[in-house]
């Protein structure tokens, strides 16, 4: 008796020759029950996510030929639970969704259950929200079957706008139940997603361990990377580094290396110091270039050494970057960073004295003390007099005054400075940098 495995092989070799063999063969094909062509699709998907982007081709082969093959079905081809249970998976493992409709149209015997069918149309119609509670009591009537782990993650895809902790409890049911498999591989994903979203950071780590050791060649693992990346930055402080070390070793060198230069970017924008001058320098490690080492490297380090005492040799090292060795968003991070330094660096000086300037008013004599007047019998006698303010003082009073001219220098290299800042605040954000 053939093994599971060979009997895939079989069936893949006979997809693979039907669309260019003999009529015999493409007969052969189409006599294929659904489930086992089911089975060579969930091979093919499983190889895709674990890294052989070769079966990507393959994958929408096969998805194609199962969909003829259901359509071309005859009634008495559903009296097999398996090959209705191959309708119910191809439907949820991107098959095209009008196919159920036309099976479950054409089910006159009742062969398709219609709590399941119900669910699932509106799942793909994009009204899963209205079928929340359904899937939640199909889950437990058919949690020993091969639509369990499928069902799993559909019940964490509806659920996890309005509940995200039942979301994680379906995807961890999901995971658990189909290990290795395209399923997992998603739930995965998503499970981080939420954590990381929830606050949940020792969780969020475990999964995204597990992802790296499992599914670091999929197809959606940059996904994967960005939420990884977002989870050490954001939470340096809380993070078990010794995990973090752990994840990124179980990454090839260049994937490591890729890792490190996007933490290190992010970093030195969020103004992480020290992550980020040491995640550039484990990156400069990994680059194995011969000289000054990798641009992007030199350029995250030396943005994140901008706040320190270090600010000249930040300046310098940047000073000498090739530009044409950097994309373009780091060309713009790499101007801003060089403005913000020479900013830093720079003295602020006073001033030219105009020409036509006048020069300060002297201070004017003081008046006598009384005045001579007469009392009414036409004696002369002394008076006392109200103090008159100095003619400097009157002058002043009666003009704006006048700035040091040491302050004015002051003013304006502050308020030049912000005016810059503003620009590379705009620069920054301009490549979605918040």
């Amino acid at each position: 008796m053939r093994s599971g495995r060979d009997l895939i092989h079989r069936a893949l070799l006979l997809l693979a020759l039907a669309g260019t063999a003999s009529v015999a063969e493409a007969q052969e094909d189409e006599r294929l029950p659904p489930y086992l062509m089911m089975r060579s699709l969930e091979y093919v998907q499983d190889l895709v996510v674990q890294g052989d982007h070769s079966a990507s081709e393959m994958q929408r082969f096969v998805l194609s030929r199962l969909d003829k093959r259901l359509r071309n079905a005859t009634a008495d081809t559903f009296e097999d639970p398996r090959n209705v249970d191959a309708a119910l998976l191809y439907a949820m493992s991107g098959g095209n969704p009008a196919t159920l409709d036309y099976l479950v149209a054409r089910d006159i015997n009742g062969h398709f259950d219609n709590r399941v069918t119900d669910v699932l149309r509106k799942y793909l119609a994009g009204k899963g929200v209205l079928m929340m509670g359904s899937i939640a009591d199909l889950l437990p009537v058919y949690k020993n079957s091969r639509l369990a782990p499928y069902l799993a993650l559909v019940a964490g895809n509806v659920t996890i706008a309005k509940d995200p902790a039942k979301a994680l409890n379906y995807y961890d049911w999901a995971r658990l139940t189909a290990p290795g498999t395209i399923v997992e591989e998603a739930a995965l994903r998503r499970s981080l997603s939420i954590a990381l979203d929830t606050g949940k950071i020792e969780p969020a780590l475990g999964y995204a361990n597990r992802y790296a050791r499992r599914f670091l060649y999929s197809p959606y693992a940059s996904q994967f990377v960005d939420l990884f990346v977002q989870l050490v930055v954001d939470h340096d402080d809380k993070l078990d580094q010794t995990a973090v070390l752990e994840t990124v070793a179980a990454m090839d060198s260049a994937r490591q290396k890729e890792v490190y230069l996007r933490i290190a970017r992010k970093a030195a924008i969020g103004g992480k110091v020290a992550l980020a001058a040491q995640a550039a320098d484990r990156a400069n490690q990994l680059s194995g270039l011969p000289g000054g080492g990798d641009p992007q490297a030199l350029l995250y380090g030396g943005v994140a050494r901008l706040p320190t005492e270090d600010v000249q040799n930040a300046l310098n090292s940047m000073a000498s970057l090739p530009e044409d060795q950097l994309n373009q968003s780091d060309r713009a991070l790499l101007n801003a960073a060089r403005a913000i330094a020479q900013e830093i660096v720079r003295l602020p000086t006073a001033p030219p004295v105009a020409a036509n300037e006048a020069p300060p008013p002297t201070m004017a004599v003081t008046p006598s003390d009384s005045l001579q007047q007469q009392d009414p019998a036409g004696k002369a006698v002394s008076a006392p007099v109200q103090p008159v303010a100095p003619a400097s003082q009157q002058a002043a009073e009666a003009m704006p005054q006048k700035t040091d001219p040491s302050d004015a220098a002051f003013s304006g290299f502050v308020s030049d400075g912000r005016a810059k800042l503003e620009a590379i605040d705009k620069l920054l954000k301009g490549e979605g940098v918040n």
